[in-house]
Order: C-alpha cells, then structure tokens, then sequence
C-alpha cells in the first residue's frame, strides 16, 4: 500500500536541511512522531558544517562538536514544527562513524542536551554515511497530551 503525496502524517521542517532522498522528514503515527535520519547540514547548503573536504570529496579533517550540535538544531527544528517539544523525546538512535574517537564528545554534548528529559539511548558505530557527515540521529519524540 502506498501512501497519498499529501499525506498527513508526514511532517516536513522548513528549517531543517532538505532530506537527501524521497522521504519525509518526520511521520506521526498516532501521538507518535518518527523522525528520518536527521544530519548535520544546514537548509540549503551542501556545505557540513565542521568538514573539510578534498578535491575528490573525501574527508580530510572534521570538526566533531560542531556536527554533534548541528545535528541537535536540526532534530529540535523538526520536532518543534511538528508539534512536539525537545522533552518531548523518548528514544534516541545515534550511528557515529568513528566510535573511538568521537564516542566521549557525544556522551558529554548528549547529556548537556538531554540532561533532564534523559530518553532511551541506542549508539551505534557504522563505516559511513551517505554524505560526508560522522553523526546522524534517528528519534521518537511523543506529540500531544500526557
């Protein structure tokens, strides 16, 4: 079954980088809110804040923190505009492409963010993303009345 081009479940953030592919930057499902895997790029550049690139467009420095609080903008963009609120988060699933090096920066810039609202926590390491990025986080934020 395919779902209608105006579906309105799907949530799409104007503030948000523009998704990568043909999907929706958020989908609701009752008072469930599904975020896609959200990056750190910023709205309307190809450009990754942090990432220094050579000519064939291999990585060659990156700057960790900056990505990790990119990427924390851009989920609080989509979760806003739908409805939710950053406490509002319940389930956070962090892929990081360099676990060795990069694992304490997010630990310690993941508890300034969620600190208080403490959501339940899957970290992954993988080999690479589909863009130059070293993070992406896939979340479940809750939208409506408790």
């Amino acid at each position: 079954m395919s779902l209608p081009a105006t579906d309105p479940s799907a949530h799409n953030s104007s503030r948000a980088p523009e998704p990568v592919g043909l999907y929706p930057h958020a989908r609701r499902v009752g008072n469930l809110l599904f975020l896609s895997g959200v990056g750190p790029r910023q709205r309307g550049q190809k450009h990754v804040p942090g990432v220094e690139l050579d000519e064939d467009g291999n990585i060659l420095r990156y700057d960790f923190e900056s990505q990790c609080h990119a990427v924390f903008q851009n989920v609080r963009y989509i979760v806003e505009e739908a409805g939710a609120s950053w406490e509002d988060i319940v389930d956070v699933t962090v892929f990081l492409t360099n676990m060795r090096d990069d694992f304490h920066t997010y630990n310690r810039l993941y508890a300034q963010y969620f600190g208080t609202s403490q959501p339940c926590r899957t970290t992954v390491e993988i080999n690479r993303l589909p863009t130059p990025i070293a993070i992406e986080l896939k979340c479940i934020a809750w939208v409506g009345e408790r």
